[in-house]
Parts: structure tokens; C-alpha cells; sequence
């Protein structure tokens, strides 16, 4: 049994419409990256208290918080980051989540062994900030990021070795980062650090992104390994079918309805049921 998420901000601007929606497809969480036009770091005490009637209002609950820490230069002092991290989590922590998404960090060159003990010295740091914290830091492999392949993101789990830090494993990142039978070859080294999931699928040939199964990521093996694997998280919709920015993508109400019936598919194929 497994659960369903969805990035809000891939439907609308507005947060209200970003819920009326889920509602309407049956989707009983939200990962929030930004509502009304503003990312989750930048959001006030009137923000909060606005999405928290609001998702009270529509019975849906908050998964994850989308934030952008670690989407910055790696060279960038690392209180920026940690302060953010302190502001987002007070956040979560008043909508009713411990999850933070972050990244791995933009390097300065070509990706060398420097640049990786950078990355987790620096990860490390955000994790005994989640640890004093109570915050539970979930780390997406990107493109152009440290953690971008499946090597160096097994390399830095395996460095930081922390609870506080998991891994989201994105299947359509990893087929744009050039990733070829990713699950064959990764599952058994990558997924004890397994805490959540994004949900959308690219191709190899041009690296556009589709709806689940329609690609190369290998969403039904990895379902199947999910589900043997006793995984009974967060399934989360992150589709980009209509535009992929630097901080943020988007799908449209339409887009997300039909990456929600993608997904749905596979889980009955795949035997799962949702929680």
C-alpha cells in the first residue's frame, strides 16, 4: 500500500485551485513548492496560516515541503543554505510535515573528488541541522547537481550514512542524465536509502519527459521492486509535461490528471494499492 502525492504548483498558480484539483482526483497529499506565485521559502506568517485553512477545508495534507536548498553554487557560504533550511523547516513544521526536499549542489568544475567531499561536508552540515531540528531531509538526484548519476548519489548516501538524509529516487532525471536500465543496475546498492519517491519518466533518445511508463525510467520495475521491498511511502507527481524550469515545472490541470491515470495504471499492474 502506498500513498499519492502530487506537486501543486504543476497544476496552478493559486494555491486553492492547486487543491480544488487534487480533490477532484482523489489525491489525499501535497508536496508545496510555491503557491501564488511565491516558493515555499519565501512564504509569511499570513501564507501559512492561509494554506492551513485552506488544506484543512479540502481534507488534504501536507507531505513534503519542495524547497530549493541546495539548488546553489557550491562555492556559496553554507550559512545561506543552513538558515534556509531553519526557516523552511519552521514552516513544514506548522503545515504538519518533518519533509524537506533539498539537492546536492551545483559544482564549480567538472565533477571531481573535491567536488564530492564538498557536496558532503556540506550535506552533512544540513543533516545535524535536521537532526537538532526534528526535519527529515530528502535528497533528489538532479541534472547538473553533485548528486546527478547514480554513482555519485550512492556515493554521497553512503558518506553521510545519516537517517536524517534519504534519497528520492527520480526516474526521469536519472534517463536525462544518461542513466540506462536504472533500476537493473542500481536497486540493490541505492535502495536502503530510500525515503520517497518522484513519479515521472523521460526518454533516453531526446530526454523528453512523459507520463509514467511511457519512457525509459523503468517506473513498473520500479514499482515492483517498491512493493517487494515492503516501500510503503509516498508516491509523489512531479510530471513536467508542459514546461521544466530551473526551480520549479509545470503540467496544467489536464497534464496532472492524465499523469495521475499513468501512475494509477501501473500500480494495478504492479499489485499496489493505495493507502
Amino acid at each position: 500500500m502506498m500513498r499519492i502525492s502530487a506537486f501543486g504548483d504543476e497544476i496552478a498558480v493559486d494555491f486553492e485551485e492547486q487543491l480544488r484539483v487534487l480533490k477532484a482526483l482523489e489525491i489525499p497529499l501535497i508536496d508545496i513548492r510555491a503557491a501564488w506565485g511565491l516558493n515555499c521559502s519565501q512564504f509569511t506568517d499570513e501564507h501559512i496560516s492561509r494554506i492551513t485553512a485552506l488544506r484543512a477545508r479540502y481534507d488534504i495534507a501536507v507531505s513534503c515541503m519542495g524547497s530549493p536548498i541546495g539548488k546553489s553554487p557550491i562555492t556559496d557560504p553554507i550559512a545561506i543554505e543552513s538558515e534556509r533550511l531553519k526557516t523552511i523547516g519552521e514552516t513544514a513544521r506548522r503545515l504538519g510535515t518533518r519533509n524537506i526536499r533539498l539537492f546536492s549542489f551545483y559544482p564549480e568544475r567538472d565533477i571531481d573528488e573535491a567536488e564530492l567531499q564538498l557536496s558532503i561536508e556540506r550535506l552533512g552540515a544540513l543533516s545535524e541541522i535536521a537532526r537538532e531540528q526534528d526535519l527529515q531531509l530528502l535528497l533528489e538526484n538532479e541534472k547538473g547537481v553533485v548528486g546527478d548519476i547514480p554513482e555519485r548519489c550512492l556515493t554521497l548516501m553512503r558518506a553521510i550514512d545519516s537517517p536524517r538524509l534519504r534519497f528520492i529516487w527520480d526516474p526521469a532525471n536519472f534517463v536525462q542524465c544518461g542513466a540506462v536500465d536504472q533500476v537493473d543496475r542500481w536497486w540493490d546498492e541505492l535502495h536502503p536509502y530510500i525515503g520517497y519517491i518522484h513519479i515521472k519518466d523521460a526518454r533516453i533518445a531526446d530526454k523528453s519527459v512523459t507520463v509514467a511508463g511511457d519512457g525509459d525510467g523503468q517506473l513498473l520495475n520500479l514499482l515492483k521492486r517498491l512493493r517487494d521491498g515492503g516501500y510503503q511511502g509516498v508516491l509523489s507527481l512531479e510530471p513536467h509535461l508542459l514546461e521544466a524550469r530551473h526551480s520549479s515545472g509545470f503540467s496544467g490541470a489536464d497534464g496532472m490528471e492524465a499523469a495521475v491515470g499513468a501512475l494509477r495504471k501501473l500500480m494495478t499492474e504492479a499489485g499496489i494499492a493505495e493507502g
